[in-house]
């Protein structure tokens, strides 16, 4: 298992040596990181962690845009059932049973 430390920046760039943050990984993810610095694409496994939670960040965001649009969806259908805009049940059910065996 591999442990090391990550010494975090502040915004203003300045060393925060007394809080280093300890992170110890599974030997697969060590050999991950170890394959990645390898292949060139990485200079040191710090680099593979930083762009790790960059990924986990943009990833965060797209969940919470998608989270965004289905409620806007669903404010949206409300809205037309409000307004008796509605499909019948039985029609409902048929398109949603064709919706599923396109997939």
């Amino acid at each position: 298992m591999l442990f090391f430390d990550i010494f975090c920046y502040s915004e203003h760039s300045v060393l925060r040596e007394e809080n280093p943050l300890n992170i110890s990984l599974t030997p697969e993810l060590e050999q991950m990181v170890d394959d990645k610095v390898k292949s060139g694409r990485y200079a040191s496994a710090s680099e593979v962690i930083r762009e790790g939670l960059r990924l986990l960040e943009e990833q965060e965001q797209i969940k919470q845009q998608r989270l965004v649009d289905v409620r806007r969806k669903i404010d949206r259908g409300i809205e037309q059932l409000d307004r008796g805009e509605g499909v019948p049940s039985p029609e409902a059910r048929e398109r949603l049973r064709r919706a599923r065996s396109v997939r």
